[in-house]
């Protein structure tokens, strides 16, 4: 492809990537605000696991936002002249984060419900009244897997990393961010420069600095009487790097298709003429 034959082209001094960037930022629908978000609740719940409430129809929302998402991808012309091996970097750092903001622009609702799983105490107690020996302390938990790679077994998210989730949404709806907003910020996610491995990174920071000074242009002439909208809009890419992807695979995606190994799906999708 492009970057490593010709040279690292897309590195090039004084190339211009206002009109490329500008041009892939079509219109779409615009969101509307949800009601607001859930009072707060006693911190020691957020350890509580929770899973969807109805996981088919949530987990076939989330997997046509992504593939949605994706198409948006392949769709970027100067995301199309890297490598091969740059793009699925990048889309393998930023997947949950673009379905997040996917998500939003979709206004999909999450209603989850506590895992009806006995606590420890609750077995304990359970196996005293019955006359059994109580059961065994759980092992410590393994150490939290590097991001975007599957969990090895099940894992039900916790209540707080839950709320941080709907937290997110709950503040996208409150900005009513417009379809150009919310592709502006996608395009401030997809191009990370500061990802290991990446060779192109001039060109990718290049674009990552372009899609924020569009951003910022954007709410100028829009929003003219609301001068911290920008900062405001830059709290909800804050609030992204909080959410673990793999909160989001297992909430989303196992559910439905079991253990999953997000890096050959995302391959499979991203080769894939969606």
């Amino acid at each position: 492809m492009a970057c490593a034959e010709r040279g690292c082209r897309c590195c090039a001094e004084g190339r211009r990537h206002s009109s490329i960037l500008y041009s892939i930022l079509r219109s779409e629908q615009r969101v509307l605000p949800p009601p607001g978000p859930a009072p707060r609740g006693c911190p020691c719940g957020s350890r509580r696991r929770v899973a969807l409430r109805s996981p088919q129809v949530a987990c076939k929302a989330a997997s046509a936002v992504l593939v949605k998402t994706l198409r948006f991808v392949q769709n970027v012309p100067c995301f199309q002249e890297l490598p091969l091996e740059e793009q699925l970097l990048l889309v393998r750092s930023c997947w949950a984060p673009l379905l997040l903001l996917g998500l939003a622009q979709e206004r999909v609702h999450l209603e989850t419900v506590e895992s009806t799983e006995p606590s420890m105490l609750q077995r304990i107690l359970t196996a005293r009244q019955q006359g059994e020996q109580p059961p065994p302390r759980a092992p410590a938990p393994a150490p939290e897997p590097a991001p975007g790679r599957p969990h090895h077994g099940p894992h039900l998210p916790s209540a707080g990393e839950i709320q941080a989730i709907k937290g997110f949404l709950a503040k996208c709806w409150s900005l009513d961010i417009s379809t150009k907003e919310y592709a502006y910020l996608k395009g401030t996610v997809l191009f990370n420069p500061d990802l290991p491995g990446l060779q192109c990174t001039q060109y990718i920071e290049g674009l990552q600095r372009e899609a924020q000074q569009a951003l910022n242009e954007h709410v100028r002439l829009t929003h003219r009487g609301d001068e911290a909208r920008f900062a405001k809009l830059n709290v909800v890419l804050s609030l992204l790097r909080s959410i673990n992807a793999n909160v989001v695979a297992e909430l989303f995606f196992r559910p439905i298709i079991g253990a999953v190994n997000m890096d050959d799906m995302l391959l499979e999708m991203l080769c894939a003429k969606l």
